[in-house]
């Protein structure tokens, strides 16, 4: 595999098909460019989702992301075009990304996206989910 950025996610077939179980990325390294400046803009991306039959190759997810740092997008086009990348690929019973933005001009931004499958609910899984929280409290 590359070590060079690359918009080709992959996935591996779901080990456990069978069962709800979470899985929680901690992203905390997204650069792209602010597409009215130029200037670079930062995020830290946390993932959670319950797979169905395919999970995200770490490698690959990891270049995907490197793959933003010359291009410009806003803040909610960037994180919902990482969120629909990641539902297309993986088709997940459940699907949570929230977009971290570090501060600019004094504001910081938080974008949430989530998604489920038709039909698909485990209330006692989704509870377990770590809590999102918004800009009062950034990661790391």
């Amino acid at each position: 595999m590359s070590s060079q950025p690359s918009k080709d996610l992959q996935s591996f077939p779901n080990p456990h098909p069978e069962r709800d179980y979470c899985i929680h990325m901690d992203l905390p390294e997204f650069t792209c460019l602010c597409p009215v400046t130029g200037q670079p803009d930062f995020a830290h991306f946390l993932l959670d989702f319950i797979p169905d039959q395919r999970c995200v190759e770490l490698k690959s997810l990891k270049l995907y992301l490197w793959s933003y740092r010359n291009e410009g997008g806003f803040h909610e086009a960037m994180t919902n075009r990482i969120a629909d990348d990641l539902i297309a690929l993986l088709a997940p019973r459940y699907l949570r990304l929230l977009g971290r933005w570090y501060v600019r001009g004094g504001i910081t931004t938080d974008v949430l996206v989530e998604e489920r499958q038709a039909g698909w609910s485990n209330p006692s899984i989704l509870a377990q989910l770590p809590p999102v929280t918004w800009s009062a409290q950034r990661p790391g």
